[in-house]
C-alpha cells in the first residue's frame, strides 16, 4: 500500500494558504521577512526524489498547473503522475494542459484505490479542504510540516473546526537558524 503524506508550509496559526504567492491578502508569507536558510528547504528535495505521485485539490491544481511545468526545480514532480481530487473540474481541464500525466479522481474511493496500488509515496501539497476529507476518511499516513514563525490571523487552516481527533507520532524534527521548524509525523491508525 502506498503511503499518502501531506506536506505543507504552515504558519504558527495553522494557516497553509498561499505560502508562495497568490491573491490572498497575506500571500507569499514564506518569503517575507524570513531569512532564506537552504537547509530548511532540503526536505522538499528529499520529498521530490522519494515521491511517486502528487495528489492535489482543485484550487491547488489550478494555482500550480500554470506555474510548476516551467520550473526547473520541480522537474521530478513535473514528470510524475498527478491526480486532482475534484467533483467539478471536467477531465479536459486537467488532461488537456501543458502539465504531463494529470488525471482526475472524483471520489475518496478512487483515492483509496490509488493508495492500494503498487508504488511509492503519494504527496499532497497545499489542498487544505481535500486534506481534511482525506484525514477524516483515514487515508492520510503522515505529515511533513515546515512551520514558519509567523502569525497573520486569517487564511485557510489545515486543522479546521470539527475535523475530529487525529493522533500523530513524531518521527523527526529539526529547527533552523531562521526560526523555521520541521516536524514529520506518522498518523496513528
Amino acid at each position: 500500500m502506498r503511503p499518502v503524506v501531506v506536506t505543507e508550509f504552515i504558519r504558527l496559526d495553522g494557516v497553509v494558504d498561499s505560502p508562495g504567492g497568490g491573491e490572498y491578502e497575506h500571500a507569499g508569507w514564506t518569503f517575507k521577512d524570513i531569512e532564506f536558510v537552504p537547509e530548511a528547504y532540503a526536505v522538499k528535495g528529499r520529498e521530490q526524489e522519494e515521491a511517486s505521485a502528487l495528489l492535489l485539490g482543485r484550487v491547488t491544481f489550478e494555482e500550480f498547473a500554470p506555474v510548476w511545468p516551467t520550473m526547473d526545480d520541480f522537474a521530478t514532480y513535473n514528470a510524475m503522475p498527478k491526480y486532482v481530487v475534484s467533483r467539478t473540474l471536467d477531465d479536459a481541464a486537467v488532461t488537456d494542459i501543458d502539465w504531463a500525466d494529470c488525471h482526475v479522481l472524483r471520489s475518496l474511493d478512487e483515492v483509496a484505490k490509488l493508495k492500494e496500488a503498487d508504488g511509492g509515496p503519494i504527496l499532497v501539497h497545499g489542498s487544505a479542504a481535500p486534506v481534511q476529507s482525506l484525514l477524516a476518511a483515514g487515508l492520510v499516513d503522515g505529515f511533513t510540516l515546515l512551520e514558519f514563525p509567523v502569525v497573520l490571523g486569517s487564511g485557510k487552516r489545515l486543522w479546521a473546526e470539527g475535523i475530529g481527533r487525529t493522533d500523530l507520532r513524531l518521527r523527526n524534527t529539526e529547527a533552523y537558524s531562521n526560526g523555521i521548524r520541521l516536524a514529520e509525523f506518522d498518523v496513528v491508525q
